[in-house]
């Protein structure tokens, strides 16, 4: 399996992350974290120290509002839902990834003969 990615990287990409799954629908902080296991493949290292703190800062930009309701089980939850100016956020951030996405494309396909490795014996 790849190697878990790095702090920094999980960091940077952590509003987005939130704001897309967000977009998918209104959702509760563990099932957050659980998305983001599923997407990632178990590869992106999450935890509540850094989901929540984000929730609030998204929640103070006005990028996102909470509400309390109550789950399934009956447990009461506190649940975020996108707002008009996380929907702009969020279309923001993917244009930015797009053209880091594009340009690292570009630059790793440059260096591909000198970052791969080679075969034994060449």
């Amino acid at each position: 399996m790849p190697a878990p990615v790095s702090k920094d990287l999980v960091a940077a990409s952590a509003a987005p992350l939130v704001l897309g799954i967000l977009a998918e629908g209104e959702n509760y902080g563990y099932a957050i974290l659980q998305r983001i296991a599923e997407l990632s493949g178990g590869r992106l290292d999450w935890s509540e120290g850094l989901l929540y703190p984000l929730l609030h800062r998204l929640e103070r930009l006005g990028q996102v509002e909470a509400s309390w309701g109550h789950g399934a089980s009956g447990r009461r939850r506190k649940y975020y839902r996108l707002t008009d100016r996380g929907r702009t956020a969020l279309a923001d951030h993917r244009h930015a990834w797009q053209a880091v996405d594009a340009t690292l494309r570009t630059l790793w396909a440059d260096l591909r003969s000198t970052i791969e490795p080679q075969p034994a014996g060449i």
